[in-house]
């Protein structure tokens, strides 16, 4: 883990010198110089202390990068298609399990020729545009701010039923530690 580089991130963000550090915490600055350098790893009682002088919660010190807040500038989204009918997704953001895509369906447009399904959980907001959405049995159709949620493992399928394109956000769930993989 890189929880030195961590602090010493912290520790300079918000202008708190090694001597600040030790004297709130009783640290030496020797061993405060090993830790920010990952030469040493402190106990979790020492964390604790560290954290509490840097004012930020220990949880935050023992996140791995990868899981910490994860930002995308409107700019810098990746942009893919999807399916036979290479519906536009831009991609907005995403953890180890959750991603989140608004997807562009032109009139008459659908996620696929037939429903389909896979791992995860699955929920849609309407932010534009006219659809139908069907899950199994299910179906319904929905207009802008409309949302609806489903188990993806059930065969689903949604379609643009308006007469201009729709824009669906849509958040994917999944346990894979892979991430979701499908729209």
């Amino acid at each position: 883990m890189d929880i030195g580089s961590t602090i010493r991130a912290i520790r300079k963000r918000k202008n708190i010198t090694i001597a600040q550090i030790c004297e709130a915490t009783g640290l030496s600055q020797g061993f405060m110089s090993q830790v920010e350098t990952n030469k040493t790893s402190p106990s979790i009682a020492t964390l604790e202390n560290i954290a509490q002088a840097l004012k930020v919660p220990l949880a935050y010190l023992l996140l791995k990068k990868e899981e910490r807040m994860n930002i995308v500038r409107k700019d810098e989204r990746r942009m893919t298609t999807s399916g036979s009918e290479n519906l536009k997704v831009e991609h907005l953001s995403f953890t180890k399990n959750v991603r989140t895509v608004i997807v562009e369906l032109p009139p008459g447009a659908s996620t696929g020729a037939a429903p389909n399904a896979h791992e995860g959980e699955e929920v849609h907001v309407v932010m534009k545009g006219r659809i139908y959405a069907e899950q199994g049995e299910d179906s319904a159709e929905f207009e802008e701010g409309d949302s609806f949620s489903w188990n993806a493992c059930t065969p689903h399928l949604v379609r643009n039923i308006g007469e201009d394109t729709a824009i669906v956000l849509i958040s994917v769930y999944t346990e894979s530690e892979n991430g979701p993989e499908h729209i």
